[in-house]
């Protein structure tokens, strides 16, 4: 039950007890309030008491608890709940977020850190925020990304009893410009898969596939010749090669569980895979024991799974022999979804094809393609009702 003190100053102060913590010393949480000036001493003792109860449910809520350094209470976060619910590479991203959140934050008590202090943090890493790698001022997604990591912590806050509010939810990250996408152009397409023809089948088939497919990166190098259906021309997205610094390279599920899908393709692709496999085949006969049998399509030397970066660093020399601009590999990722969306594919279909996990995602990254090709649509359609001109010309 709480007990108020009136102190010298006016002012009350509640106490609630909270038990006893590990170390055997009680445990309580202290509130301060001032009565308005003008209140009468009967309105005075109703609000006290209202202020009593409100402060004692809180406590009983768990509010106590919420004492606790947020630094503190991130690292149980890290052990209790990412490091088993979150995706490997997601939790190392989180686990780099922390040398610029726990000087800012770290030492404050969750329950003293509000949306302005949040807000702070946010708009000087927007503001003064420089990369490490290369000096250039952070990106909107990089703030993002801190931000959210400061909410998860939040949100495990409020899910544990803590606190009843996340202030992250307050927070505003400005837009900022719009980035057009670069994505190659047909002409360069082909004069890239030219120039491919003299090059190792290996990388030749990682770039064309990389079109034909739409895959991602990591769900590229996780592919395995037993997710191929030779028959029907079909390839099945079933897994993921990931990289972090702690586990080097490793098989994880894939991105969303929409991320597993599959996707049929030409005789031209699948002809490549054929010549590709007696490649390797011939490779792992001639290396013997040597070999190490991962049963994946893009490996090392010695059959074990290809680096992450390894298609990245080589199309980028690629380019720079054959003086293409480079547009990374990503980029023909998006290079095949705008090959969809000119084509007149539906939203929905295209989603399903690139394996996001809503179809909202899909507008959000490609709003302004689809946006042209409703454009392109119209004009379509003014061109082929336009009657009037028509009938005028044939009269001339």
């Amino acid at each position: 039950m709480a007990t108020i003190r009136k102190r010298g100053n006016g002012s009350y102060e509640i106490k609630v007890s909270c038990g006893y913590g590990v170390d055997g010393k009680q445990k309580a949480q202290y509130k301060t309030w001032k009565p308005e000036k003008g209140m009468t001493p009967k309105q005075i003792e109703k609000e006290l008491n209202r202020q009593a109860v409100f402060f004692e449910e809180s406590c009983k809520k768990g509010q106590i608890t919420a004492s606790i350094k947020f630094e503190t209470f991130a690292e149980q976060w890290f052990e209790e709940y990412a490091k088993i619910n979150l995706r490997n590479t997601s939790y190392e991203r989180m686990l780099q977020l922390r040398h610029r959140v726990y000087p800012a934050i770290g030492h404050l008590r969750l329950d003293k850190i509000n949306a302005r202090i949040i807000q702070q943090f946010v708009n000087d890493l927007l503001q003064n925020g420089k990369s490490e790698k290369n000096g250039k001022p952070l990106s909107r997604k990089t703030v993002v990304h801190h931000l959210s990591f400061i909410s998860n912590v939040f949100t495990y806050a409020m899910r544990m009893d803590m606190l009843c509010d996340n202030p992250c939810r307050r927070v505003f990250i400005p837009k900022g410009e719009v980035k057009e996408k670069e994505i190659y152009t047909l002409q360069e397409v082909e004069e890239i898969f030219s120039a491919l023809e003299k090059e190792p089948l290996k990388y030749r088939l990682f770039i064309m596939l990389a079109v034909y497919s739409g895959f991602r990166r990591g769900e590229m190098l996780g592919l395995e010749w037993k997710d191929i259906d030779w028959d029907n021309g079909v390839i099945s997205v079933r897994r993921t090669s990931n990289y972090t610094a702690e586990r080097g390279i490793y098989t994880d599920t894939t991105k969303t569980r929409k991320s597993q899908r599959s996707s049929k393709f030409p005789p031209m692709i699948i002809e490549l895979l054929k010549a590709y496999k007696a490649e390797q085949d011939k490779e792992r006969e001639r290396l013997g024991d040597k070999w190490q049998d991962f049963d994946r399509l893009f490996v090392k030397w010695d059959g074990r799974p290809m680096n992450n970066n390894t298609p990245y660093f080589w199309f980028d020399e690629f380019c720079t022999k054959h003086n293409f601009r480079f547009c990374d590999i990503h980029s023909l990722r998006h290079l095949h979804a705008s090959l969809l969306i000119n084509a007149g594919v539906d939203m929905v279909a295209v989603s399903g094809d690139l394996g996001h996990s809503c179809v909202a995602t899909t507008g959000n990254i490609y709003c302004h393609m689809f946006q042209e090709a409703k454009a392109r649509n119209c004009d379509a359609i003014t061109v082929a009702l336009d009657f009037g001109n028509k009938k005028e010309s044939q009269a001339s």
